[in-house]
């Protein structure tokens, strides 16, 4: 990512009054000292730009410009600077203090209508004066529909921050910098064969397969790759028949165990859930959620989030399986809250971790928002396949084809048990 061209990262445009702050908050969303500050108006002189990696949108570049009410001896030209900036910016972030919005504010704010840049209102010194109520529906009136609320100061609040942030980013991010990757596309080439298991029983729809499984299918197809289909009872016999080893084995969630300890060492292996985490989410942030399932005690509280509505079987894998393998876990005073279909808690500061399923029914900007709802409230989050893995205890072996997802479930597993 670092050998991204500027061209093909996302341009997020800072702009603002002069000493609002701008440089502050590129500091604290960055993490480093990019830019220089100071309570002296007209420090920033020129566009300052800042490459990072902002997962889970990927590159990114940032534009700090100079303040737009610059009075200083070349106020003008850095005025006029800071407008061009609009030509090459996705996303227009425009900073303010509470209470203070104006002729600049609505200026920038009409310039971003104008050539349709999608904005999002960031106000910061929150250290100094907090938003009321009408400050906040003055700024939705005006058609922001994301507000971030930051004290660039807090370094001890960064993490809180950069979820708000990001969630507020994903909102308006076009459409074309949340392109998936692929399913499977890049874990074979043409002429390989990938074989899936798929289980039939009671959650499996008459007549036909589930989203994920023929997804799946059509992306292997997509890429000249062979596929074979199997039940999970005929796996081990077609397996030993096959004179090639595929290139990569698919099951359901449901017989991971089973999977694993049929399919040989050097063959790699993962689940249509863990596909599907990358797909619509952030494979990463939902491999050190995983992590967490380990710390769980006896009354802790656990959301299990479904993305549809549907009736629950008797062996319904989010209301019935995943809190029954975690009972045996943890024990039965783990709490278990469920929420299906649209409904999702805005407020999750009671919850010791959020399992997801795969989302197969939402869009990829919405499962996104998701994630960072829940890592604004610092809650870990993992998902179905990954939270079933890991309570079979194979979440190292199907996650082997996804190298960085478990360097980063390996990483904050150490971190969780050095504390």
């Amino acid at each position: 990512m670092d050998s991204t061209p500027k061209s093909l990262r996302l341009q997020i445009a800072l702009f603002g009054r002069t000493n609002v702050g701008k440089s502050s908050f590129l500091n604290l969303i960055s993490g480093q000292d990019v830019a220089i500050t100071s309570a002296r108006p007209g420090t920033t002189t020129d566009v300052v730009e800042k490459t990072m990696e902002l997962l889970p949108l990927g590159p990114v570049v940032f534009l700090d410009t100079a303040g737009i009410d610059d009075q200083t001896e070349l106020g003008d030209l850095r005025i006029r600077k800071s407008r061009k900036v609009f030509n090459r910016a996705d996303i227009a972030v425009i900073l303010c203090e509470a209470g203070i919005w104006g002729t600049p504010e609505e200026n920038l704010l009409a310039e971003a209508k104008e050539k349709n840049i999608p904005v999002v209102a960031v106000i910061n010194k929150s250290d100094l004066c907090s938003p009321d109520s009408e400050f906040l529906e003055r700024l939705k009136h005006a058609g922001i529909r994301s507000i971030v609320t930051v004290s660039s100061i807090r370094k001890e609040r960064r993490e809180t921050v950069l979820a708000d942030f990001k969630r507020a980013l994903i909102e308006n991010c076009p459409e074309d910098f949340l392109a998936a990757p692929p399913l499977i596309g890049d874990l074979v080439r043409p002429g390989d064969l990938t074989v899936l298991i798929v289980p039939i029983d009671l959650q499996a729809p008459k007549g036909r397969l589930i989203l994920p499984q023929v997804q799946t299918i059509r992306d292997a197809l997509d890429h000249n790759t062979a596929v074979l289909t199997v039940k999970e009872n005929d796996y081990a016999r077609v397996l030993d028949r096959l004179k090639t080893p595929p290139a990569l084995v698919v099951c359901d969630s449901q017989v991971v165990r089973r999977m694993v300890d049929e399919t040989p060492p050097e063959i790699p292996c993962t689940t249509f859930s863990i596909l599907f985490s990358r797909l619509k989410g952030d494979m990463r942030l939902m491999a050190q959620g995983t992590a967490a399932i380990d710390a769980l005690r006896e009354g802790d509280k656990v959301l299990i989030a479904e993305a549809c509505s549907h009736h629950a079987t008797n062996d319904d894998i989010g209301r019935v399986k995943i809190p029954r393998w975690l009972r045996n876990r943890i024990g039965d005073g783990v709490r278990i809250d469920v929420c299906a279909g649209r409904d999702y808690p805005e407020h999750f500061s009671e919850y010791k971790l959020a399992i997801h399923c795969g989302g197969c029914m939402l869009n990829r900007r919405e499962v996104l928002s998701r994630l960072q709802t829940a890592a604004k409230a610092g809650v870990p989050v993992t998902n179905y396949g990954m939270c079933i893995s890991s309570l079979q205890g194979v979440l190292e072996r199907v996650l082997s084809p996804f190298p960085e997802a478990l360097s980063a479930y390996r990483e904050e597993r150490n971190r969780l048990r050095s504390q």
